[in-house]
């Protein structure tokens, strides 16, 4: 079981204006070398296409290849988590409501007037990314799980059922200002491997 990354963001209520990163911590060391740039722009890029079609008050599950991107949607904040396939959904959903708890707890209300991308590191983020690698930390938040069985949970099936009507990944991942030119070629290089394999 594996976190690979954790996003804090501001959405806008309507979604009419993409998330703004507001604290980002990722451990893309699994990942060979060459590879790592390119998984860290990936994290950044679907973080924000999840988040802004992530309902506020609302908690959603996105499948994506062997990953699960579970996010939740407070009072104008979203904080997106990256697992792999294996790390048990409730035990996510209460580390992402502790993340969103300690970042309200740090910052107050002093996030709603950002207006860009954030690099300045939040250590509590990157001590959670690496604390709660073990799920049975973070089942330890049990004070939320009667709010997480009145909650519906949607999970989609793909990315592509986040995606508006007539929306493809492709063409988002073209238009994306957070993937180089080296990440979309990754990008498209990943899916012919893919689809080499498919075939056989």
């Amino acid at each position: 079981m594996k976190i690979t990354a954790l996003l804090v963001m501001k959405c806008s209520p309507d979604g009419s204006s993409d998330p703004v990163i507001l604290a980002n911590a990722s451990d893309v060391s699994h990942f060979g070398y060459f590879q790592r740039s390119s998984v860290r722009e990936f994290v950044v890029f679907v973080g924000r296409t999840v988040a802004k079609r992530t309902p506020p008050g609302q908690r959603q599950s996105v499948k994506h290849e062997e990953y699960k991107v579970h996010s939740y949607s407070r009072n104008g904040l979203c904080v997106v988590g990256f697992m792999d396939d294996h790390y048990p959904v409730r035990s996510a959903f209460s580390l992402l409501n502790q993340v969103l708890d300690e970042y309200q707890k740090n910052f107050g209300d002093s996030w709603r007037t950002v207006q860009a991308d954030s690099t300045q590191p939040w250590p509590y983020l990157s001590e959670a990314l690496t604390k709660f690698q073990d799920p049975a930390e973070a089942d330890k938040l049990l004070k939320i799980q009667r709010e997480l069985d009145e909650t519906k949970i949607i999970l989609h099936k793909t990315i592509d059922s986040v995606l508006a009507r007539g929306e493809k990944l492709d063409s988002l991942v073209e238009k994306s200002s957070d993937l180089s030119a080296a990440s979309q070629m990754f990008y498209k290089q990943a899916k012919k491997t893919n689809q080499c394999c498919t075939i056989l």
